[in-house]
């Protein structure tokens, strides 16, 4: 069963705790910074609590008269009987009680607890596991600025000055949405002149029609997802996400990923693959175009990196010609992460003093191959292909046809969201049929040179 995490106002509250010893203390602890007015009872109280002038102790047997007027009761002592006798005289009063450590006989669950002034997150497994709801509230105060509790004030002392500035409540609200961004991107608070310009600044962009619609430029951020699984995917690229109103992804995206968006986030899927098109690229350059001059902030979220054969470019001259404000954030490409994964490094001191990425999908025929293969095949190093399963055999045999000798190391990478990988090794001459044999499909890297071999 799960427990849904309402949260409560305490201050002044009157809360009982049975029990005086550590476990005690530790649920003390955590209801201190709330202000309620917590009285613990024990026949033994130890010293650290009789000695913090927040709680009020009385050394005595608990009795049932105790839990009159209690907004809520916790059972911390070392008798099972005594706890379940709490928890059945709360829940015949309708009083919110905790037995610790026996969840069946609990009205609420302490959650693990993220505090930074004004900001509380809790989390709970359902007691199915403190120890993971520990480790994702150490991950979530790790991700926090540290300057927390002062943005959060700063944010609460502006809407105000905002209201009586700003008197449309959407152009409001985007301000102030805005300005949260701001401080968490920065780790920063405005100080008061910087906040005037910025209300000033926001309404002068901001136009109005007769309708009230808010007419303003938005901005797209390219964003390379990486390869694979989704943690590949930079620091910068996710913040992104979290930021998205509209996020315009591909296939070969780690669903995952898109859980980082928030709830209110449109999500657009555009997946492109040889052979299956769902959006022209046309069409996508129109869907940024349309959601940016609607004010929106939009992520095109691509695998890979969007500069690496994945017509970034192409996105971001559409957008230029339409004025339209747009960056680009570095994704780990899979022509050098995933032979990596599988332990092939594209160079090698000895083997390979260079690389060359090729795609060996071009524009054209289905069928057709690169230009300039003759060339590589001149060229010492290693031979990255990407987009070439489809006519693996046809590249081999032209590459060998051009020179490169049919025992040079080849091997075909897949990688794959868990961060694993399938690879299939051979040489340039039957690398074609193993992979046929091994029944890999598309999309994989193709890795053709001395390093191929290697198995780091």
């Amino acid at each position: 069963m799960a427990y849904f995490p309402f949260f409560i106002d305490i201050e002044n509250k009157k809360g009982l705790i049975v029990g005086g010893g550590r476990i005690a203390a530790h649920k003390a602890e955590k209801v201190k910074p709330f202000g309620a007015k917590i009285t613990i009872i024990a026949p033994d109280i130890m010293d650290k609590l009789k000695q913090d002038p927040a709680f009020m102790c009385e050394e005595r047997p608990f009795v049932p008269e105790d839990i009159e007027g209690c907004a809520f009761v916790i059972a911390a002592t070392d008798d099972r009987e005594l706890n379940h006798r709490i928890s059945a005289l709360c829940q015949e009063k309708g009083i919110l009680v905790n037995v610790v450590d026996d969840k069946d006989y609990c009205g609420f669950l302490f959650p693990s607890l993220v505090k930074e002034g004004k900001l509380t997150a809790g989390i709970s497994t359902a007691g199915a596991s403190p120890q993971i709801a520990a480790e994702l509230r150490s991950r979530m105060a790790r991700e926090l600025p540290n300057q927390m509790e002062e943005i959060l004030d700063y944010l609460e002392s502006i809407r105000e000055p905002a209201k009586k500035m700003i008197a449309d409540d959407r152009i409001r609200a985007r301000f102030l949405k805005e300005t949260a961004q701001l401080c968490m991107d920065e780790n920063r608070v405005p100080d008061e002149e910087e906040t005037r310009q910025r209300i000033r600044d926001y309404c002068q962009s901001a136009e109005q029609t007769g309708l009230g619609k808010i007419v303003s430029t938005g901005m797209v951020t390219l964003v390379g997802a990486g390869c694979g699984a989704y943690d590949l995917i930079t620091l910068r690229g996710l913040n992104a996400i979290r930021r998205a109103e509209v996020l315009v992804y591909d296939d070969l995206i780690d669903a995952r990923l898109l859980d980082h968006a928030s709830e209110s986030c449109e999500k657009i899927y555009v997946g492109k693959r040889i052979g299956v098109h769902s959006r022209e690229q046309e069409e996508i350059n129109a869907i940024l175009i349309e959601h940016a001059k609607k004010g929106k902030r939009v992520v095109r979220l691509k695998g890979g990196d969007p500069f690496v054969f994945g017509r970034g470019s192409e996105e971001m001259e559409a957008l230029k010609a339409k004025e339209i404000p747009v960056t680009e954030v570095p994704g780990i490409t899979s022509a050098i992460a995933v032979p990596a994964a599988a332990g092939i490094p594209v160079t090698h001191r000895g083997k390979s003093r260079s690389f060359h990425v090729v795609t060996a999908h071009t524009k054209g025929t289905a069928d057709s191959l690169p230009e300039g293969l003759k060339e590589l095949v001149a060229v010492e190093g290693t031979l990255v292909f990407l987009m070439g399963m489809h006519q693996l055999s046809k590249l081999a045999g032209r590459l060998m046809e051009y020179g490169k000798s049919p025992e040079t190391p080849a091997a075909v990478v897949q990688g794959n969201f868990d961060g694993k990988t399938v690879s299939v090794r051979g040489t340039l001459f039957d690398i074609a049929e193993k992979v046929k044999e091994s029944g890999m499909q598309s999309p994989a890297v193709i890795v053709i040179g001395e390093t191929a071999e290697m198995e780091l």
